[in-house]
């Protein structure tokens, strides 16, 4: 694993950054104290007793997905291959939170389910329950490993220290604050994190953006690098595909990303929907992902531009060593496109915004790995602890087996920080995991929602076949028997998880028997009342600026505006 402090990449941090810093952890460890006090029942712990209002739900929802896989994900992605990065957001991301918030949400707030495998087991049964519960639980602690290990790759960098070192640092802080306050601790230090991350990164875009001599400056700067003029624009993205064909490249953009990925991490992600579920009415949860989408439509400008102006302006991701890179190789600088914000800071910021840059960086990291281990926590004690080893306990047992668990979760997620430390582009490993746990969840969360006649049998049936799908996919990319190069491999895998879990699933609906229709009201779209899926207009939840249709329709214009544009 390269240290990059040894590879003279040290950012020149001084005691103004240092006092900053400290001022920052204290303040996020504060909160988790005081969220301590509200914490009396596991409801509490783990789904914030469903009190909290719209907009501190819709802030947390984005700041919980703006850790590792955003911030420096994104900006490698952005060095690597421009523009088309923005596709994870536009395309990848809004149309699937504004579909959760308006379609999804009812059915998860109405139902009082509190996780997502919750819901899978009042549908389909144990089974479906049982396999949704362990592969989610897998996928967290895998991604909250990637979020540990960028925050680790900061201390590194801020302190010179070997790795490991910095990975158990940075794993025990987060910790400190999930374990006392919970969820709610959680998202109350999403939505300061928030703050902190814009305020850290709209400098350095700005910054940048003067450095190389405006957009046009940007523009000019990039087409004549490795990557050309193709990323400059959104769309075809042959790069980030991998496929040399406009159609296919635009084909696994829309269905591969676009649906599969994007539907199946947004609307079945326990990590988000859980922000969603702590809201105090079904109108606030339906408008929490919502409102998280308006920012979500701006963050691209200050998290891909920058990686953008990082693969042009910073020396050790110029020439030679971005051609290495892109190519698969490894950078004579010993710097990887995961670098390339902190490089860039490194080389714009001065002293005092630096401090405040690197906050925002670990702010992002502990945003993330946050909403991992707080939904981690809860899936493992509601949906495995309480439904298969230990039932019918007081609710302080499980109140404490919750706390437990997060400090178990953090201990294997510093495991898998050094699985992550071998991928150049974090986003290539995320991606692939995305394929292998979202994908076919999806097509049978789906499947089931609409689909009355969907079996038990098929439920976990439909999710052990997808998932091996994408598997499958994973290894012949892997071998090089089939060559897809950026990230088509996770397109491809996540497409063919979804495809062969809809045939299974269908396939073994009409061998196997269904459920009675009475026991599945409020789990089915049409065999729900359209009265228990409509928000309430009135009191809290009046006035136009609180429809969610409404939100929903603006928000939808302005992507399609920005596709235009980009």
């Amino acid at each position: 694993m390269t240290v990059l402090a040894d590879a003279d990449l040290r950012l020149d941090a001084n005691a103004v950054d240092y006092v900053l810093l400290a001022l920052y952890f204290v303040l996020v460890i504060g909160i988790g104290y005081i969220a301590r006090r509200r914490v009396s029942t596991s409801l509490d712990f783990f789904l914030s007793g469903r009190s909290l209002p719209a907009w501190v739900t819709g802030l947390a929802f984005i700041s919980a997905n703006l850790g590792a896989i955003e911030v420096m994900g994104m900006s490698a992605n952005g060095a690597e291959y421009g523009m088309p990065t923005a596709h994870y957001f536009w395309i990848g991301a809004v149309p699937a939170m504004l579909f959760l918030g308006v379609v999804m949400m009812p059915f998860y707030y109405g139902s009082k389910v509190r996780s997502v495998p919750e819901y899978m087991l009042r549908r389909f049964g144990k089974g479906t329950h049982l396999v949704n519960g362990i592969s989610f639980a897998t996928a967290q602690v895998l991604i909250a490993g990637a979020n540990l290990f960028l925050l680790a790759s900061v201390v590194n960098l801020l302190l010179g220290w070997p790795i490991w070192v910095s990975v158990i640092v940075a794993a025990a802080i987060v910790l400190s604050y999930t374990a006392l306050g919970g969820l709610s601790a959680a998202i109350y230090n999403e939505v300061l994190q928030f703050m902190v991350i814009v305020a850290a990164l709209l400098p350095l875009t700005i910054v940048g953006l003067y450095k190389v001599g405006g957009w046009q400056g940007l523009v000019d700067k990039v087409s004549a690098g490795p990557g050309g003029a193709e990323q400059v624009n959104s769309w075809p993205g042959n790069q980030l595909t991998g496929f040399d064909d406009n159609f296919l490249s635009v084909l696994g953009l829309v269905f591969g990303l676009g649906f599969v990925l994007s539907f199946g991490y947004w609307t079945t992600n326990f990590v988000e929907v859980q922000r969603a579920m702590a809201a105090r009415s079904m109108s606030s949860a339906m408008r929490t992902p919502i409102i998280g989408a308006f920012p979500k439509m701006f963050i691209p400008f200050i998290v891909i531009i920058p990686g953008m102006i990082a693969g042009v302006a910073v020396t050790e991701l110029q020439g030679p060593n971005k051609e290495a890179l892109m190519s698969g190789g490894e950078a004579p600088s010993g710097a990887t496109f995961n670098d390339a914000l902190l490089l860039l800071m490194r080389d714009l910021l001065p002293n005092g915004m630096l401090g405040i840059a690197i906050a925002g960086l670990l702010a992002s990291f502990m945003a993330g790995m946050a909403a991992n281990l707080s939904s981690f926590n809860t899936v493992f004690t509601y949906d495995i602890w309480q439904s298969y080893i230990r039932k019918d306990r007081p609710d302080g047992y499980y109140l404490g087996v919750g706390r437990v668990m997060t400090a178990v979760a953090t201990v294997l997620a510093i495991g898998t920080a050094f699985i992550a430390s071998t991928y150049a582009n974090l986003m290539d490993y995320l991606q692939q995991l995305f394929s292998f746990f979202n994908a076919p969840l999806f097509a049978t969360f789906i499947l089931g929602l609409l689909w009355r006649r969907m079996t038990p049998a098929a439920g976990w049936s439909g999710l052990v076949s997808g998932t091996a799908a994408a598997v499958f996919v994973f290894v012949l990319t892997e071998t090089g028997v089939w060559a897809l190069p950026g990230q088509g491999g996770a397109f491809v895998g996540a497409g063919a998880a979804f495809v062969v879990d809809i045939v299974v699933s269908v396939a073994v609906s009409l061998a196997t028997a269904p459920k009675p229709a009475a026991q599945l009201a409020g789990l089915v779209y049409s065999l729900t009342p359209k009265e228990d899926r409509t928000p309430s207009r009135t009191g809290e939840d009046a006035g136009w600026y609180r429809n969610p249709a409404l939100l929903a329709g603006i928000v939808l214009v302005i992507t399609i505006v920005l596709n235009i544009i980009f």
